[in-house]
């Protein structure tokens, strides 16, 4: 029987796609190989949103050029957003790579299934894509370029397979899209996210329902109505900000000002006490002075993020900023930037974590870390705790004994013992 190995890198969405892949594969009788030594066919998914996944992603397909050397019957599949509409450069590029296919396809010598493949047992939190590509073409993205235009699924598709996944075990559904405040507007109809989540708050078995990316000059107060008053909703959004600039924010057309945002995150608290807010920083994009970096850390000081994902900017090829703005920057103040985010966020989430020291806090247990259980709050906050019993896919309380930055550890409530 053949075997398949992939390798994933980059967000959520590529994860998904490859959860997807390998749950058709195994419809047809394939079986997961431990490695891609062992494997007979291996796919690559890929990432190129930073020039340090591409370098992975080079990295590799290098290694596998060798391997392709010692065993040439080895079928070898390039997916994710490193394949663009030009097939003949990747070909010359990679002339052992067997093939190509674009994010969010299928392997092209497979044969289609009527339905999405999900995977048999999934993870007791799930994802569920809900749409593909982005029409905000920020200055500095390349994933317009990769995925297309804005393409949302059926609303009924989607609440079939999240009932399909509830079903099989999930917990909890993470709604994907790269820009998920978008979705509806191109349906009939013109569902929205927040018809979306009030007809998959109905869905028996699930407990929990989380949705990312936002975009924030896209999320409406009906949404935030909606993460207020639906009981499966959890209190947490992803809200990249990117810049605490406004000139900056301009360069990068991200299409509203840091007094916007500002209104958002507090209209966001307002609604609903106690959220959790996490963001994205991009340092060191073309042209931002110290001045415009301590604006960045001067808006992280002042709202206080629950999360802070930060990038040195690196150019990616085709966009506008690499057509129009010079990358002058050096890599050193670059990452002298970004290591006083890191050291910044490093107090704040160290001071957010040790209010919940004491607490009892419930969990959705994800699984099993060395001697561990793990799993996330509501909020999406970390937890360990230990426990001889197998306490995988579920909801329980944890009495929070110890704090730090990046995690909880805590001890599991008797009555739940």
């Amino acid at each position: 029987m053949s075997k398949y190995h992939i390798w994933t890198i980059g967000c959520q969405m590529n994860k998904a796609e490859s959860e997807r892949i390998a749950a058709r594969f195994e419809e047809l009788g394939y079986i997961a190989a431990k490695s891609a030594n062992d494997a007979d066919l291996i796919i690559l998914n890929s990432c190129v949103v930073r020039q340090s996944a591409e370098e992975r992603v080079t990295n590799k397909l290098h290694d596998l050029k060798h391997l392709k050397q010692i065993r040439p019957d080895i079928l070898l599949a390039l997916t994710g957003c490193m394949v663009d509409n030009d097939a003949s450069r990747l070909h010359r590029n990679y002339p052992y790579v067997n093939y190509f296919f674009k994010a969010g396809d299928y392997p092209p010598w497979l044969e289609k299934a009527d339905e999405p493949s999900l995977p048999q047992r999934p993870s007791p939190s799930a994802y569920v894509p809900i749409s593909q590509g982005c029409d905000n073409f920020c200055s500095y993205c390349i994933v317009p370029y990769r995925r297309g235009r804005e393409r949302s699924r059926p609303l009924d598709e989607i609440i079939c397979e999240a009932e399909e996944l509830a079903r099989r075990g999930a917990k909890e559904v993470i709604l994907l899209g790269q820009n998920v405040d978008s979705y509806g507007h191109d349906l009939e109809g013109k569902p929205d996210l927040a018809d979306l989540l009030m007809e998959l708050n109905k869905v028996e078995g699930l407990a929990r329902l989380r949705f990312l990316t936002n975009h924030p000059k896209d999320m409406s107060p009906k949404l935030i109505d909606a993460i207020a008053g639906l009981d499966k909703v959890c209190e947490q959004v992803n809200l990249p900000v990117q810049a605490g600039s406004d000139a900056v924010l301009k360069a990068m057309k991200r299409g509203y000002t840091v007094g916007q945002y500002r209104r958002l995150v507090r209209d966001l608290r307002e609604r609903v006490p106690g959220i959790a807010v996490s963001t994205d920083v991009i340092v060191g994009f073309p042209g931002e002075t110290e001045s415009q970096f301590g604006q960045s850390v001067d808006l992280l000081s002042e709202i206080k993020f629950d999360t802070v994902h930060v990038a040195a900017y690196s150019t990616r090829p085709g966009t506008y900023a690499a057509r129009e703005l010079e990358d002058d920057i050096p890599s050193s103040e670059k990452k002298a930037r970004l290591n006083e985010i890191e050291k910044l966020q490093k107090r704040v989430q160290s001071e957010i974590n040790a209010r919940l020291l004491g607490a009892e806090i419930e969990i959705l247990v994800e699984g099993k870390k060395k001697d561990k259980w793990y799993g996330r709050t509501r909020t999406d906050k970390l937890v360990f705790f230990s426990s001889p019993r197998d306490y995988h896919g579920k909801l329980l309380k944890i009495k929070i004994n110890k704090t730090s930055p990046w995690s909880l550890q805590g001890t599991i409530d008797m009555e739940e013992a």
